[in-house]
């Protein structure tokens, strides 16, 4: 189980930096242009997740790994055990979460010790019993409710064979796969992150 925020230690970067790359609010496909910079050493350091939960001149970098088979998406519902109270009991098509010191390896480059923080995210939370191909897709700043002013989204697509994913954390509540015109018509319920997520799948 992860630690409580008080005790946990999370990667962040200066929000200023997007004033730097272009700011931008909602989704970018213009991953590399953001993404080389922010994981370049020197741009990205670890703080307690306390601090950076009350500072918006942090952003907190979060893999956001969506899991699709064909026209399937996986979604679930935040239960009672998730990190992040705020958002609690909303549905979600993301797995993933914060990356911490224990992802760091000094013998790979930033952009190795990134995917296997997402990786090892992943496998936190799920159990993914079939063979995948894996690219990033989009990033997310969404500086319109206090949740997004202190996270930055790096949204993955992991193209299932099969859809053959199990809960491995207790957070993960009512999940299964669903089609995703059925997604969409439930677009309300899902936490914002998901909803602007969405535009990427068709």
């Amino acid at each position: 189980m992860a630690k409580g925020p008080d005790r946990q230690h999370v990667l962040v970067f200066q929000s200023r930096l997007l004033n730097e790359l272009g700011r931008f609010q909602g989704l970018s496909t213009d991953v590399e242009r953001y993404l080389l910079t922010i994981l370049e050493e020197g741009n990205n350091w670890f703080v307690q997740r306390s601090q950076a939960e009350r500072d918006p001149a942090l952003k907190q970098l979060i893999p956001y790994v969506i899991l699709r088979c064909k026209d399937l998406v996986f979604s679930y519902v935040r239960g009672k055990e998730a990190g992040e109270g705020r958002l609690r009991a909303k549905g979600s098509i993301g797995i993933g979460g914060h990356i911490q010191p224990q992802d760091l390896n000094l013998f790979t480059s930033p952009r190795t010790f990134y995917m296997a923080a997402a990786a090892r995210e992943v496998a936190e939370e799920v159990r993914v019993e079939a063979e995948h191909r894996e690219r990033i897709v989009a990033l997310i700043n969404d500086d319109s409710t206090p949740v997004g002013q202190v996270h930055f989204g790096i949204v993955h697509l992991w193209d299932l064979d099969q859809p053959a994913v199990a809960q491995r954390e207790r957070q993960i509540t009512k999940c299964g796969f669903m089609p995703l015109e059925e997604l969409k018509a439930r677009r309300g319920s899902l936490e914002a992150w998901s909803q602007l997520s969405l535009a990427l799948l068709g």
